[in-house]
C-alpha cells in the first residue's frame, strides 16, 4: 500500500512509500482510510522540530485524524462488521493503570498514540485495536467525521467548563480554536469571544460563530470587561501555546472562573502568577485529548442533532499525492481545517 512515511535515513523528509499492508490480529481491524485531516502535531513531525526529534521513532507513517470503511475484522472483535463506517480513539490505553480504572483514561499512564508511538492513518490503510473503533453515524458527512480527534478536544475543553448562558473567551483560532467557538455557540454560549491575530483567521473564527473578534489582547481585554461589566469571561480557553496569551486567560477570567488550556507550550518559559489564581479562586484545567469515551457520545450527539455545525472550519483538501504542498498550506496559518484523501 502507499503510505506517508518519516524515513530512517532522512530524518528532515517526508515521502509517499509502499510499505506492507498492515497485519491484523485477533482484536484488530483493519480500516481502508478514506478521508484524513492534518493535525499540528503532524505539523511537527513534518517540520522535526525538537520535540518531534525526541519523540519520534523513525520510519513511522504518521497521522491520527480519519475516517473510514472496515475492511479486516479480527475473530475477538465484536460488533463490527466489514464495510461499517468507522473512526477511532487515538490514545491507545492500557485499562489498568490508576488512571483507567478511575475514569480518566485519557491520561493513561502507559498511553501510546497512533501517528506519534505507533503507525498511523497516512496511507491507504490503518490498523486499529477493536477497543478503539468507534462507529460513525451515517448523517455525519464524511470530512467531518474524519476530523472527531481534534472535534472532541474542542468538546472536551468547551464542557470541562460551563458554555451555557456564559461568555466565553477563545484565544488562538487555529483549526481546534475555531471548533472550540462553534461548540460553545451551539451549547448556548451569551457570548463567544475570539483572540486571533491572524486576519484569514479572524474570518473564519466569525464564520464559526464568534460574537466578538480581537486581533489585539490589549483590546480584548478591555472590551470584555467592559461588557460583562466589570466582572470578565466565565471560562477561557486558551488554545494558542503562546505565553502571552496564557497571561491573558489570567487576566481575562472573571473571579472563581475557568481557564481551560489546550495550548502545547513547546520550549517555551512559561510564568504563572500563582497568587493571583489562589486570591481570584481561578480553575485551571489541563486538556489532553478527549475522555474515554464520554466526549465521543456527546460530540457525536450534538453533530446528529444539528446543533453542531462546523463545516466553515474546512479550508481545503489535497489528494495525498499533493502532501508537501498541504503541509505548507498549513505551516502558513492561512487556513482552517486541511483534509486528505486518495
Amino acid at each position: 500500500m502507499r503510505a506517508i512515511v518519516k524515513g530512517k535515513g532522512m530524518p528532515n523528509g517526508t515521502r509517499i512509500r509502499p510499505v506492507p499492508v498492515p497485519k491484523i490480529g485477533p482484536d484488530d481491524v483493519l480500516v481502508k482510510v478514506d478521508k484524513a485531516g492534518i493535525c499540528g502535531t503532524d505539523l511537527h513531525i513534518y517540520q522535526w522540530d525538537a520535540w518531534s526529534q525526541a519523540r519520534i521513532k523513525v520510519p513511522l507513517v504518521y497521522g491520527h485524524e480519519f475516517a473510514g470503511t472496515v475492511e479486516k475484522v479480527g475473530g475477538n472483535a465484536k460488533g463490527i462488521q466489514k464495510g461499517d463506517f468507522v473512526s477511532a480513539e487515538g490514545h491507545f490505553v492500557c485499562w489498568r493503570c490508576n488512571a483507567c480504572r478511575t475514569g480518566n483514561a485519557h491520561v493513561c499512564e502507559n498511553l501510546k498514540v497512533l501517528g506519534v508511538d505507533l503507525d498511523g492513518i497516512f496511507a491507504e490503510y490503518v490498523k486499529i485495536p477493536a477497543t478503539n473503533i468507534i462507529h460513525n453515524d451515517k448523517r455525519i458527512p464524511l470530512n467531518v467525521a474524519a476530523v472527531q480527534d481534534p472535534l472532541g478536544n474542542a468538546v472536551h475543553t468547551a464542557f470541562s467548563g460551563h458554555p451555557t448562558g456564559h461568555t466565553i473567551a477563545v484565544l488562538g483560532c487555529g483549526p481546534i480554536g475555531l471548533m472550540a467557538l462553534a461548540v460553545a455557540r451551539a451549547a448556548g454560549a451569551r457570548a463567544v469571544v475570539a483572540v486571533e491575530k491572524n486576519e484569514y483567521r479572524q474570518a473564519l473564527a466569525r464564520k464559526m460563530g464568534a460574537t466578538h473578534v480581537f486581533g489585539e489582547p490589549a483590546e480584548a481585554l478591555a472590551d470584555v470587561k467592559a461588557m460583562t461589566g466589570g466582572a470578565g469571561a466565565d471560562d477561557v480557553y486558551e488554545m494558542s501555546g503562546h505565553p502571552k496569551l496564557l497571561d491573558l486567560a489570567l487576566r481575562l477570567a472573571k473571579p472563581a472562573g475557568g481557564i481551560h488550556i489546550l495550548g502545547i507550550y513547546h520550549d517555551q518559559q512559561v510564568a504563572v502568577n500563582i497568587n493571583e489564581v489562589v486570591f481570584r479562586g481561578l480553575n485551571i484545567h489541563g486538556i489532553h485529548g478527549r475522555r474515554v469515551f464520554d466526549t465521543w457520545t456527546r460530540m457525536q450527539g450534538m453533530l446528529v442533532s444539528g446543533r453542531l455545525d462546523i463545516s466553515p472550519v474546512f479550508t481545503h483538501e489535497y489528494p495525498f499525492e499533493k502532501f508537501d504542498e498541504a503541509m505548507q498550506t498549513m505551516a502558513s496559518g492561512n487556513c482552517g481545517k486541511i483534509t486528505l484523501h486518495w
